[in-house]
């Protein structure tokens, strides 16, 4: 065993696929678009570019992050740098747990998608979409271990396919409202601030959800070739413009072919109700579940390393046992943290089978995903902002100022949105962080590195 990771295996075309990978357009609106619009309703276009900007922020502070400190450990390592053993201890594990609970949220859908191809009627049963995706979530377990290089390839085909249907229904979505009518007229009030009273949290925690996933290129860092040139971190900014376009296109798509409240409802799968009211008919049916499908494969794989990653570079440090910061020596990869996570994720994926139904199951894991996903992009962004203090010009503005206030709105949003959770969503999203500190140990490596502004 050694603990390097196989270093130029990823291109900066590989890294950009992998971020919009990360953030799975498909995926998302497929299952989580819904519940922003019932949630949102008709300003549901408007919470999308609104929130996309911290979230530019904290991209923005990855690209600079990526490119002073190259760390498969990512936002733990460089939290750790400025704030501490404790605080990067904590934004790792946050990282962890949002993973964790992800692999329930992704493998669901997986599971619904492919029992809507084979066998549709079977689409809404529980016990059976939990145990095909458990099945679809080893198999993409078993390609991980194999190596980067299989994954990413896998990966570029995967992700190229998703995003050539996704526009290929959009344009017969908007081109069917336009020959036939659509059911709600297109208006600009869709983009104003006209959110329902109390919304306005939620709605902000399902379009940081949506959005997540993109930073896993700062976690292939050291396994992505030009460092010098920052491939890694500039991956995951522009991916996150794909993933932009192709949420407003669908979700303003869904308000013009539907009523508020049957879009709402298209928690299966968003993307397959488009198609067929487009009239693409079986075929435009069948592309929306195999868009799923692909879509939720990669997200899991972008997931399930992150979690890797982040949890081999806790292991390195000995921030968690050092076990996990070790690699095969044949696959340059570190297998024990995925026989981990495929054990916990199979636990979870099997206790969320006697959860009531596939809709209870998405919304309470988004809310308490979003909250993890506030907390250790909110701490990245701040250290980007105190590594760059010393900067001047614009560079002062890129890395210092946009950094710390996306940063300072995604975690007072955090701290708002606990308290509107039910005690489920506080339990994972809250319990999950906390329970945390009885795995912390402090000797080691808990001071702040000194870390000079630019």
């Amino acid at each position: 065993m050694t603990t390097q990771l196989k270093a130029d295996s990823l291109s900066f075309a590989e890294s950009i696929i992998m971020g919009v990978a990360g953030s799975a357009p498909g995926f998302s609106i497929a299952v989580a678009i819904a519940g922003l619009l019932s949630t949102a309703g008709y300003v549901s276009p408007n919470a999308l570019l609104v929130f996309a900007v911290p979230m530019l922020g904290i991209a923005v502070a990855y690209k600079g992050l990526s490119h002073k400190m190259p760390n498969a450990g990512a936002a733990y390592e460089w939290t750790k740098s400025v704030f501490g053993g404790f605080f990067g201890y904590l934004s790792g594990w946050a990282l962890l747990i949002a993973a964790l609970v992800f692999m329930v949220t992704g493998s669901v859908p997986l599971g619904t998608a492919t029992l809507q191809l084979f066998a549709p009627d079977y689409a809404g049963h529980v016990l059976l979409t939990t145990g095909i995706g458990a099945v679809w979530f080893l198999v993409i377990g078993a390609v991980l271990i194999a190596g980067i290089e299989l994954t990413s390839k896998i990966q570029m085909v995967m992700s190229s396919i998703e995003l050539g249907i996704l526009f290929i229904i959009s344009i017969a979505a908007f081109f069917h409202s336009g020959v036939r009518g659509a059911a709600s007229p297109f208006s600009w009030s869709w983009f104003g601030f006209h959110y329902p009273p109390g919304t306005f949290a939620a709605s902000s925690l399902s379009v940081v959800f949506l959005y997540w996933g993109w930073d896993v290129t700062a976690n292939l860092a050291e396994e992505t070739k030009g460092q010098d040139r920052n491939f890694a971190g500039r991956g995951g900014f522009w991916s996150i413009f794909a993933t932009i376009a192709s949420f407003v296109a669908f979700t303003v798509a869904a308000l013009m072919m539907f009523s508020l409240k049957d879009a709402s409802g298209f928690s299966d799968n968003l993307i397959y109700h488009v198609a067929l009211a487009a009239g693409l008919g079986k075929v435009g049916g069948y592309a929306a579940a195999l868009v799923l499908i692909l879509s939720s494969v990669a997200t899991l794989e972008t997931t399930m390393l992150q979690f890797s990653r982040t949890l081999f570079a806790m292991g390195r440090d000995r921030a968690l046992p050092a076990a996990f910061g070790q690699v095969h020596e044949r696959t340059v990869t570190p297998v024990r943290t995925m026989y981990l996570l495929l054990f916990i994720g199979l636990a979870l994926i099997v206790l969320s089978s006697f959860m009531p139904s596939v809709s209870v199951i998405l919304s309470d894991s988004v809310a308490a995903i979003a909250v993890q996903v506030c907390y250790y992009y909110g701490l990245a962004g701040l250290v980007c902002a105190w590594i760059y203090r010393g900067s001047r010009g614009f560079t002062f503005l890129q890395y210092v100022v946009f950094p710390a206030l996306s940063a300072l709105a995604l975690i007072g949003l955090g701290f708002y949105a606990i308290t509107t959770f039910d005690m489920i969503v506080k339990v994972v999203g809250v319990g999950g962080l906390l329970i945390g500190i009885l795995f912390f140990r402090p000797s080691g490596y808990g001071r702040p590195a000194l870390v000079s502004a630019e």
